[in-house]
């Protein structure tokens, strides 16, 4: 039998965590889920048929091979998942409205840029990064300077702060300095009050196309649908779609993945295309519980 052909590298890459969310469900019960959204991210623009690697690394126990098994269903490139002898990254949500939550394990921590496949730089088209992992060092310190070296080499970068509590009064410089390489960068209006909880939100908006006036900058504020800014600043406002919401989770990592996917897959559309685009396929992934990662026949049957 002839050998088959090797897999080309992925155009789209995205790092930071993956974890499992532990949900209280009650007194004494929890649910586990596989999440995290950088995870996400990368799923959803794989599941939409874009050559994707998830590159950060999980536990070699029950919960890691879980995310791998879903990684593999989803089609990301399995060369960019590492697996280490560490405890696994949980996210054990006590409380749901307002939610609460906290963090334990350390198996995103260890992830090691170095053995990534060779030549995946000069493959890869877009790659992303966000959330907690940007916080969480030494990792957070590593996909900085990793971000830093593909912005210098000309890799367009998307970032969504997606903000969560590790992010403390210290966090604003970082948001500004990853905000300053992007080439897409995804906020929500719950993101902006965190890193500029002082300024007006029309303030803060202003603030941040100042530090990337060159960038793409997606506004979303959930069932009041989004605004884009394309680099010379002209604005294009997106409804949201109306659908039967199962549950919200994981929604602003769909609108990033989808918006990627969009890119990557038609780059001469016009802006207004991909940002519905985006829209779509965050709404389809509001139709089923967990952060569900809509297949390209879902955002079409919406468009």
């Amino acid at each position: 039998m002839a050998d088959e052909p090797a897999r080309a590298l992925p155009r789209l890459l995205v790092f930071g965590e993956a974890l499992t969310d532990f949900v209280r469900t009650g007194a004494d019960t929890w649910r586990s889920v596989a999440g995290g959204a950088c995870w996400n991210v990368a799923r959803v623009a794989a599941t939409l048929d874009v050559p994707t690697g998830w590159a950060g690394s999980v536990s070699d126990d029950l919960f890691g091979r879980d995310l791998i098994d879903k990684s593999r269903d989803a089609g990301l490139d399995p060369r960019f998942a590492q697996v280490v002898d560490a405890p696994p990254l949980l996210a054990m949500v006590h409380q749901l409205s307002p939610p609460q939550y906290f963090f334990t394990g350390s198996a995103d921590l260890a992830f090691d840029p170095s053995r990534l496949p060779a030549g995946w730089e000069r493959a890869c088209e877009y790659a992303h990064f966000g959330c907690i992992s940007l916080v969480r060092q030494p990792l957070g310190a590593r996909l900085v300077a990793l971000a830093e070296s593909l912005h210098a080499a000309g890799v367009p970068l998307s970032f969504d702060p997606n903000c969560r509590n590790l992010m403390g009064a210290d966090y604003p410089p970082l948001f500004e300095r990853m905000a300053a390489l992007a080439d897409t960068i995804k906020l929500s209006d719950e993101d902006l009050r965190h890193v500029y909880p002082g300024l007006p939100m029309d303030a803060a908006l202003a603030r941040v196309r100042a530090l990337a006036p060159h960038a793409t900058l997606l506004y979303t504020r959930g069932a009041d649908g989004m605004t884009a800014w394309s680099d010379d600043g002209a604005a294009i406002e997106q409804p949201a779609f109306l659908v039967a919401v199962a549950d919200t989770v994981g929604a602003g990592d769909a609108c990033v993945g989808g918006f990627l996917a969009s890119r990557l897959q038609a780059p001469y559309a016009a802006l207004a295309t991909h940002v519905r685009f985006a829209a779509a396929t965050a709404a389809a992934a509001c139709t089923r519980p967990g952060a569900h990662a809509p297949s390209r026949a879902e955002v079409e049957a919406l468009l």
